[in-house]
């Protein structure tokens, strides 16, 4: 499985992970921002204003409302990105990553309009009389490149896997386990059977449970969110000025953090803060597609909401409390995922500035260390060998090796750093944690005590769960452009069958998987809506025009 990850790192290197990756994905929201004048600040009110259906006419084409569309592609995103990728996100690059998250948000506002206006106007209807949308029909009806949708489609069917099953389900199954003890195969075959029994009746049965979802889990979450930074208030301060002070310098060692660099933090916020809201990834399109609109500008900014409500609240609500409860650079009890793994052919005390930097630097890939090749002498549970295990980035303490729950006694052998997994040991100790665990623990720093990681257990269920349904609407859309209605049944069966296989796979190589596909769809999108911007800013100022006919009294924007 290491293995395995270490590929899937190296792909998601050159793409995903790339810098000419994360500079495409600021570029074009900076472009359109600027191109279009600040829609994200300018047109926030109208866009309230749609949704509750002013703009409607009589006789509008569509499956939903213009609600029921937003809270689909809501719930599209707003899942595992908002609880574990945050955590993960700031355990990577500290408070700094989640001010680039912010910041991919706010020009991700302007992206998300400009793709789901473009995807509306040549949405089609299918031979089984429903609406299909999405990327992949502006880049073959618009700009003749069939051969750019095919890509786009197949990089869709993927990323449902990548973003909207496998880390969604994986992320329920290590928070129910961790916090009831529920068996991760036992969550993974209920939660397939409901997910089935869902995707079957398509979108108007998708948009009809979503729409209930998204509200419920908002409300549940924001309660427990705000009891931690309450009750954390002394350390609120403090926390946003770490988000903002570090923001080119990078965040320095503290606790069991080993710091981060201001490259670091960069990439990952802005990675996770895309996974987050899937600004300019093509995916929320598909959904907005299905919308009761005559007017394609109307259905985007209906869409501009998205990134704002996903990132700048939710977001800054989970990373709030992270940061406000000081788990971030704690170290505690946990069970070391293999892959998380690394150990060093040297022992290294992280309280000697020396080696404190040393491993910083090894971390940040600037400096490479030796590490060890051989066997680990384990005798009651204990590792003799004299050497520093790094876990979770994160220098491990109290390290003890257990073989189906009882101390081990034996060697362990290890290849260049790399333990292999073996189903039957398992290494515990002390550490820093990452991902929708760390979010769990910092909601127990609250006035609701242990209580507040059932709050992160539910918010994650509901929030991953309604993700993967979403998603496998935008897969099956991808199946239909490419291959008819008639292949979405089989898409339906394989996408349930994945969603159940990742409830008990790891962790880390799902993460790394959803970088690539995310990277594989927002790549030919981005190159779409940059080839039609002429197109988009007559659009708008045409959807400007018949607004300010029907409603003088509000002196619309004049574009």
């Amino acid at each position: 499985m290491s293995k395995l990850n270490d590929i899937l790192a190296l792909i998601d290197g050159y793409i995903g992970g790339s810098s000419w990756f994360v500079y495409l994905l600021l570029g074009t929201g900076l472009f359109y921002t600027i191109y279009l004048k600040f829609p994200q600040f300018r047109y926030l009110k109208y866009a309230v204003r749609i949704v509750r259906g002013k703009f409607d006419r009589e006789g509008d084409t569509g499956d939903t409302s213009h609600f029921q569309a937003l809270t689909t592609a809501l719930s599209g995103t707003v899942g595992t990105g908002n609880i574990a990728g945050v955590a993960l996100a700031i355990h990577l690059g500290g408070p700094a990553a989640l001010f680039w998250m912010l910041v991919t948000a706010l020009l991700g506002m302007t992206t998300k309009f400009v793709e789901v206006t473009l995807s509306h106007k040549y949405r089609e209807k299918t031979d089984d009389g429903t609406m299909a949308g999405g990327p992949m029909y502006y880049m073959k009806n618009r700009l003749n490149m069939k051969w750019l949708a095919v890509i786009f489609a197949i990089a869709t069917v993927l990323s449902s896997f990548g973003t909207g099953s496998l880390p969604q389900v994986n992320s329920i199954s290590n928070s129910l386990f961790a916090t009831f003890g529920i068996n991760k195969v036992l969550t993974g075959f209920v939660l397939a059977v409901l997910l089935g029994f869902v995707i079957i009746g398509g979108i108007q049965r998708i948009a009809k449970v979503t729409s209930r979802l998204v509200p419920l889990m908002a409300l549940i979450y924001f309660v427990g969110a705000i009891a931690v930074i309450g009750y954390n208030y002394e350390n609120i301060i403090p926390s946003i000025i770490a988000i903002f002070s570090n923001v080119f310098t990078g965040t320095a060692a503290t606790g069991g953090f080993l710091g981060a660099g201001f490259a670091f933090a960069f990439n990952r916020g802005v990675n996770r803060g895309l996974f987050s809201n899937e600004a300019g990834q093509g995916s929320a399109p598909i959904a907005h597609a299905a919308a009761r609109a005559h007017e394609p500008v109307s259905e985007g900014l209906v869409a501009l909401l998205e990134p704002f409500i996903d990132t700048i609240i939710i977001c800054t609500l989970t990373g709030l409390v992270i940061l406000s409860s000081g788990v971030w650079t704690e170290k505690v009890d946990n069970q070391f995922q293999t892959t998380d793994i690394v150990v060093m052919d040297n022992r290294y005390d992280e309280a000697k500035p020396e080696d404190q930097q040393a491993l910083h630097d090894f971390l940040l890939g600037h400096t490479t260390l030796p590490e060890y090749t051989g066997d680990l002498q384990v005798v009651d549970g204990k590792v003799q060998n004299d050497l520093t295990i790094i876990h979770a980035r994160s220098v491990a303490e109290n390290v003890r090796v257990l073989e189906n729950g009882a101390p081990y006694n034996g060697t362990v052998s290890v290849v260049n750093g790399v333990i292999p997994n073996n189903v039957s040991l398992a290494f515990m100790g002390k550490s820093l944690i990452h991902s929708a665990p760390l979010t769990t623990i910092a909601f127990t720093k609250s006035w609701f005590g242990d209580f507040g990681k059932y709050i992160v257990a539910i918010g994650l269920l509901l929030f991953a769960f309604s993700t993967a349904i979403s998603w496998s609407y935008y897969g099956d859309r991808a199946m239909t452009f490419m291959f008819g209605s008639k292949a979405v049944i089989y898409f339906r069966i394989v996408y349930v069958i994945g969603f159940f296989l990742a409830s008990f796979t790891d962790t880390t190589i799902i993460w790394t998987l959803s970088g690539i596909t995310i990277a594989l769809m927002t790549i030919p999108n981005l190159i779409g809506i940059l080839l039609l911007r002429k197109e988009m800013k007559a659009e708008v100022k045409s959807f400007w025009v018949e607004y300010s006919e029907r409603f003088p009294e509000e002196h619309a924007p004049v574009d």
